[in-house]
């Protein structure tokens, strides 16, 4: 018999998705409804930046409770992370908690000596991004150490990420991955329409406009494609960087933003897109390119580790940073098209017998169960 669980979670931006949402919000969106079916409580906390107006107060049965943040970079999520720790402290929302991103990993400090059981959500190693400043990347380094010892336990969607932790602090740590199944829906035509574009017609990149997921590469690499296909950007954030209004400063009638989408829209052109486009120089475990493998489209990815453990040998590579390597990935989709489909056939296979929501879901209430038999 499992014990019912009271369950408070953090450091994603929302559920459901709104714009400047990624990766972490997605893995909330599928995790916390799934852990109320299996009879727990969940509160999620969501942020709320200027401008923006509270959702309902539940989503799929997960309580939704809503603070205020700001806009800065990295300081939007301590300020929020910071709301949150001593609303579920002082207000007893949870016994468990659980935080994304081991920048947040300060606020197990206060959580631990409440006697919270805490549980942080790594998926990479956040330093390495490009987006962050010396000092953030200083402070982060910071946090590893406090990742590392401070909570209950760390979970790694990251083999390689788990690898580096274990070795630089000789602990052991546990590793659950993405899931990868989408959910039944309906076409939505009228997308394409909107955006001017025909099925097969157009690659497709859906993620945040920052420096590690490499469209500083795709764009110049497709400038110079010879094709009459287009490249659909799908992405970006309601305040953007100057690292994003140059991406927008291209001339190539071919590139289109469409802005921020989500659900049936984004769904829609993922399942009919010609090929798929991930450029990063630093990933997790892409929940994206697991949507994009279970929809059986065609895909184009940076030659990290990180990629390679989850497309193995069912996609086309390029080398990392290297513009004139992802042209020609690119043209090998053309001109090796037969292959590339089987190679989408495969992969479709691996990613639906692989990776599973449920399955996730059941190893991550087994680890929080653990947690509270050890009381």
């Amino acid at each position: 018999m499992t014990n019912k669980l009271r369950i408070a979670a953090f450091g994603f931006r929302s559920i459901p998705m709104r714009e400047g949402c990624a990766g972490a919000d997605k893995f909330a969106a599928e995790l916390f409804p799934r852990l109320v079916k299996l009879g727990h409580e969940v509160i999620a906390y969501n942020r709320l930046y200027p401008g923006q107006e509270p959702f309902d107060g539940e989503f799929k049965g997960v309580k939704l409770k809503y603070f205020k943040t700001i806009h800065q970079k990295g300081f939007d999520t301590l300020y929020h992370s910071f709301k949150c720790t001593f609303d579920i402290i002082f207000k007893n929302t949870a016994e468990i908690v659980h935080i994304q991103n081991g920048g947040n990993s300060i606020w197990s400090i206060f959580l631990r000596l409440a006697r919270k059981k805490v549980f942080i959500s790594q998926d990479g190693i956040d330093w390495e991004r490009g987006k962050w400043p010396w000092y953030g990347k200083a402070f982060l380094k910071f946090s590893a150490l406090l990742t590392a010892f401070l909570p209950n336990e760390v979970i790694f969607d990251n083999i390689f990420a788990r690898e580096l932790f274990e070795k630089r602090f000789g602990k052991k740590f546990a590793f659950i991955p993405f899931g990868s199944e989408t959910p039944d829906f309906v076409e939505n035509d009228q997308i394409l329409q909107t955006l001017g574009i025909k099925k097969n017609e157009y690659f497709l990149f859906v993620g945040r406009f920052i420096p590690d997921k490499g469209l500083h590469y795709l764009i110049p690499a497709f400038e110079k494609f010879k094709t009459t296909k287009k490249l659909v950007l799908v992405g970006g954030s309601p305040n953007p960087s100057d690292y994003e209004k140059k991406l927008h400063s291209t001339n190539d009638f071919r590139i289109i933003f469409s802005g921020y989408l989500y659900g049936t829209d984004v769904l829609t052109l993922m399942k009919n897109a010609y090929c798929y486009i991930q450029p990063s120089d630093v990933e997790g475990l892409s929940p994206v390119i697991l949507n994009v493998m279970g929809l059986g489209t065609p895909v184009i990815c940076s030659d990290i580790k990180e990629n390679i453990y989850i497309v193995s040998d069912n996609a086309i590579l390029f080398n990392k940073g290297d513009i004139d390597s992802l042209g020609n990935a690119m043209e090998k989709s053309i001109n090796f098209y037969d292959q590339m489909m089987q190679n989408a056939v495969k992969a479709k296979d691996r990613a639906l017998s692989t990776f599973s929501w449920d399955k996730v879901t059941l190893e991550h209430e087994t680890i929080f169960q653990k947690s509270i038999v050890k009381k």
